[in-house]
């Protein structure tokens, strides 16, 4: 389904982002002003370390009116926004042999409790538990509980003010302890203490990449000792930024040197968070430990051959791979990316001479600055090579005899931010009969155009990559492929006129457009024969509720129906499955009036996965719902299923005629059956009845 108001939504808080982050200078800050807080000096009865052992394997929960009091002194800060809703702490602010968690629903902790601070905790009433395997401080929760998890809740904000008291004395100077990162697993008591790394670097893989994308929270590896026989760090570990940071946008330090962080862990993977990032600022050095000599992020122009576009794809003769040995350099702004999943490890760039695909074995290149809609990019083409695969002249490097991905490794010695900020994509405007090769790899804008009759009501891929086709009102047609790991591929394409705004590519003499996002193929306008398309008049995608218009009816058997967005990501959607047991359970939608329309439509997505397939899933209506299924009289739905019981790739029906209920108020169903022998789990998806005029 689009939602146009989200997408705008987004828009605004990406720009908005842009603003507050696109200042930031360094990370420095005042110091909080505690005059106005009460300061306060217990005694504490249990060390740090005498209150995790409390913990065990299991939680433990302080009884109400405990007289327990922990100390410690912070060892964080969350002044750069990069530490959220966690303040940690350590037995010692110099030499420390313990360190803490403290999980609190409180944003700003610095200012109450600043890095150095000591504080004493009151321990009635809140518990321990773990997530990830690190034991925390918070409050039991009751989710949890029920389900036997280990785990407990952040510590209220309200409640911090009888818990946890800042002493009276000044803050003091946190020194980092130092510790290499194969030693973390024999000092895991240090686990929330400030740490030092000493002769670290990032990684290659994250080199001259900014700390983390606006919003998004990603990893960052560091590397410390260096094996010159294997090329490879000694130890690396796990640095996590987040992208509401106030450093997030800037570059990582491309140098070596030492790194301060809390350290924590996942699971069995170690992670550093960096307080403020002037905490890095010794990692300058050069040469670095995997013996790049300079900075590799640093780039002058003047000291390359500039080349458009048009001039890189001369490059290209008729061999399948052309070898760029000269000292160039393209400037080019990206027009498309992976966001969404329709382009996979490659982006489009366009200059004023043309476009072409740049291939990039990397994931998730739309959170890369450098690769954002809208940047411009310079790209050292040397040691590049380009040639045309299938037809389309292509940037990479060889894979299989052809123009491959360039490996995730290299992406720092080929590709740099321009530094001229995010600009509007112009699209080139072009009719189907207006096109040539020299618009491969551009962005265009095609008018006028609509789905094929046969297309209307399909989605814009099944399970497969899939072609649909637009034609304009004199028959002129081209093709839209859309791959199926696009966000949108279920999505029905729309069924009126208007324009299309797409990459142009082409396979083996025939063109082809690629939508990067679903709304730039808006198609509302009356079609070619002055038809008004399908108006939308019912429609649940389950993403935020199973009952938003639906009512779940158990009829037998343990299992109910539910939401999910297991292996989809984002995408939820209505699941029933059957285990081991004899069920029969319905999934029946509020009342529909079928009125002031001419022709209706009926489809929906389903998705079936079995090991040993029980009973298909049913479709009814009704015009007469008691408020029972079983007592209701039911109209059987021939509606296609997915017949391919495996993976998370969903089937649509295709548009299903329900002109025969105009003028009727119905409601539709889904009945799902299975034996204690034979079950299939069946997942249902954008439920949709469509009007025509």
């Amino acid at each position: 389904m689009k939602k146009y108001s989200s997408y705008f939504k987004m828009l605004f808080i990406a720009f908005a982002s842009l603003l507050m982050t696109g200042c930031v200078q360094d990370d420095k800050y005042d110091a909080p002003n505690l005059d106005a807080y009460q300061c306060q000096d217990l005694t504490a009865t249990l060390t740090i370390k005498e209150v995790k052992a409390l913990h065990g394997t299991t939680r433990y929960v302080f009884p109400e009116g405990s007289t327990a009091v922990m100390e410690g002194y912070v060892s964080s800060t969350d002044a750069s926004g990069n530490i959220y809703k966690t303040i940690y702490i350590q037995d010692d602010p110099v030499n420390p042999t313990q360190g803490f968690t403290i999980s609190v629903d409180a944003v700003s902790t610095y200012t109450k409790y600043p890095q150095g601070s000591k504080i004493y905790i009151k321990l009635s009433g809140l518990a321990l538990g773990t997530y990830g395997g690190l034991v925390q401080l918070g409050v039991e929760d009751a989710t949890a509980i029920a389900q036997g998890v280990d785990a407990v809740s952040r510590i209220p904000e309200k409640m911090l003010p009888q818990k946890i008291f800042r002493s009276c004395k000044p803050a003091v100077k946190m020194v980092p302890k130092k510790l290499k990162i194969t030693d973390m697993t024999a000092n895991q008591d240090l686990l929330g203490a400030l740490i030092e790394v000493e002769d670290a670097e990032f990684t290659s893989l994250a080199l001259c990449s900014s700390f983390a994308p606006d919003g998004v929270t990603v990893d960052r590896q560091i590397g410390q000792g260096w094996n010159g026989n294997n090329k490879q760090y000694l130890g690396t570990a796990i640095v996590r930024n987040s992208g509401f940071a106030s450093f997030a946008n800037q570059t990582l330090p491309a140098g070596n040197g030492n790194f301060i962080g809390i350290f924590s862990k996942f699971n069995q993977s170690y992670q550093l968070y960096i307080n403020r990032v002037e905490d890095l600022r010794d990692m300058k050095r050069f040469p670095r430990l995997d013996k790049i000599a300079s900075d590799p992020c640093a780039l002058n122009p003047s000291d390359y051959t500039a080349k458009t576009v048009a001039e890189v794809k001369q490059l290209a003769t008729s061999a399948p791979l052309n070898q760029i040995t000269g000292n160039f350099l393209l400037k080019g702004k990206v027009t498309a990316n992976d966001e969404t999943g329709n382009l996979f490890k490659y982006i489009y760039v366009e200059d004023a001479t043309g476009g072409i695909r740049v291939n990039i074995n990397k994931t998730n290149l739309y959170q890369d600055a450098r690769f954002k809609v809208g940047t411009e990019v310079y790209i050292k083409l040397k040691d590049l090579y380009v040639g045309a695969v299938n037809g389309e002249i292509q940037i990479g490097q060889p894979f299989n005899g052809n123009v491959g991905q360039i490996v995730e490794a290299d992406v720092f010695k080929h590709f740099f931010d321009a530094k001229t900020g995010i600009t509007p994509v112009i699209a080139t405007e072009r009719t189907i009969k207006q096109l040539t090769t020299a618009d491969v790899g551009r962005w265009i804008k095609i008018k006028d155009v609509q789905f094929i009759d046969a297309d209307l009501g399909q989605p814009y891929a099944g399970s497969s990559v899939t072609n649909r086709t637009l034609e304009d009102c004199e028959g002129n047609t081209i093709i839209l492929r859309t791959s199926n790991r696009a966000t949108f591929a279920g999505a029905e394409v729309d069924g009126g006129k208007g324009d299309v705004y797409a990459i142009l590519s082409i396979f083996n003499g025939v063109y082809q457009l690629w939508i990067p996002k679903q709304i730039h193929a808006d198609l509302d306008g009356n079609r070619c024969d002055g038809s008004v398309p399908p108006t939308t008049i019912f429609l649940e995608t389950f993403q935020t509720s199973l009952t938003n218009s639906f009512t779940a009816y158990d009829k037998g058997g343990p299992q109910v129906w539910t939401r999910s967005n297991q292996g989809t990501g984002t995408n939820y959607y209505a699941v029933m499955n059957g285990g081991n047991a004899a069920n029969e359970d319905w999934l029946v939608s509020n009342e529909i009036k079928l009125t002031g329309y001419k022709s209706y439509g009926f489809s929906f997505d389903s998705d079936g996965r079995a090991s040993v397939a029980g009973p298909p899933l049913e479709v009814f209506v009704t015009e007469n719902f008691t408020g029972d299924p079983a007592t209701t009289t039911w109209t059987k739905i021939d509606a296609p299923l997915d017949t391919q019981l495996g993976g998370f790739a969903f089937a649509t029906s295709g548009r299903i005629d329900f002109s025969a209920f105009a003028n009727k108020t119905i409601r539709i169903a889904f009945k799902y059956t299975s034996t204690a022998t034979a079950s299939t789990t069946w997942e249902v998806d954008n439920v949709k009845i469509t009007g025509t005029k």
